[in-house]
């Protein structure tokens, strides 16, 4: 179930964020990210809570990309991590090159 329903989410072309809305950096993660121009259903966020897999989400997402925090961050079918990686690539300009090269901005 965990691993269909995180299967599902993930697709070429959008990016996907597996978050908890406690969480101070999955909030900072959505800030960053909903301030760029992308183009619609083409960002989602989604409460990893709101399930009650929400600890089987997180093993899968651990299987997937090596660890089991949130947010976990995926452009297109890559995970670059998670807030602190984002900030990072966002500051470094390498952020918006990716989004473009995926199609996701307007």
């Amino acid at each position: 179930m965990a691993q269909a329903f995180v299967d599902s989410k993930i697709q070429p072309g959008k990016v996907v964020v597996f978050i908890k809305p406690t969480c101070p950096y999955c909030r900072r993660t959505q800030e960053l990210l909903s301030q760029l121009p992308f183009k619609e259903r083409l960002l989602e966020f989604v409460d990893i809570t709101a399930t009650s897999d929400t600890s089987e989400i997180q093993d899968y997402l651990q299987q997937l990309t090596g660890a089991r925090t949130v947010p976990r961050v995926f452009i297109g079918k890559e995970c670059i991590g998670g807030c602190t990686d984002l900030v990072s690539m966002h500051e470094k300009g390498e952020l918006l090159t990716r989004l473009k090269q995926i199609g996701a901005l307007k």
